[in-house]
């Protein structure tokens, strides 16, 4: 008669489930009290997602300047080491606070909070926040944004939807961009925008291109603003 196999646990392993249990729980928490935050002070946010090189940073110049005169708007831009987003937003004609998260891949809500409380949240009605460039762990970390909103780039090839399901679950809107590069790149956009629907069928689905001004209207729309 064969014996079960018998897999034992190495010392800590334990413990190391049981604190990741509790930092999701405690950033849970977190992210509820910055939500109250916002609703108390009439704040739409938004969570802004993506990879490096996605355009995250460019739609969100481009909303600035398309939608300044109608809201006031700040930016937290999350980061490993740079202040070059927060500057580009300044550009733009926001507020701009940087987090600088040094090795961590992601912004979670005790950053949020602390940033937060550098703004003047009465001068403010619209807040975007630009996560650090990853499409794996902040799809862990909720901040306790209104919206949550990803975006990829065909420029990422053709498989960057299905291999990133958790985040694309995570996501309200989901914004395909350089969209113009797609041929170039060999990419179908209508099979990447079939893919979110497979994965999340309540999201909405937003194709772009910042730079030849496609679809960003559309954008507005999405985000109801």
């Amino acid at each position: 008669m064969q014996k079960n196999k018998i897999l034992k646990v190495d010392e800590g392993e334990i413990l190391d489930i049981e604190i990741e249990e509790d930092l999701l729980k405690a950033n849970k928490e977190l992210a509820s009290v910055n939500r109250k935050t916002f609703d108390l002070n009439n704040i739409k946010s938004v969570n802004v997602m993506g990879a490096i090189g996605s355009g995250k940073t460019s739609i969100i110049q481009w909303l600035i300047k398309e939608l300044k005169n109608k809201y006031k708007i700040a930016v937290i831009a999350g980061d490993v080491t740079t202040g070059i987003d927060a500057e580009r937003i300044k550009e733009a004609g926001a507020e701009s606070i940087q987090i600088n998260t040094g090795r961590g891949c992601h912004l979670d809500a005790l950053m949020i909070r602390k940033a937060i409380k550098k703004l003047n949240l009465k001068e403010i009605n619209l807040l975007f926040i630009e996560n650090v460039g990853n499409l794996i762990c902040p799809a862990d970390f909720p901040l306790g944004t209104h919206l949550n909103m990803v975006v990829v780039s065909v420029t990422e090839g053709p498989y960057m939807i299905i291999k990133h399901p958790f985040i694309i679950k995570e996501a309200d809107i989901v914004v395909i961009n350089k969209i113009d590069l797609a041929d170039q790149m060999e990419v179908n956009v209508n099979k990447l925008v079939k893919d979110v629907g497979r994965i999340n069928s309540s999201a909405k689905v937003v194709t772009t291109s910042v730079k030849e001004g496609i679809g960003l209207n559309g954008l507005i729309e999405a985000l109801k603003l």
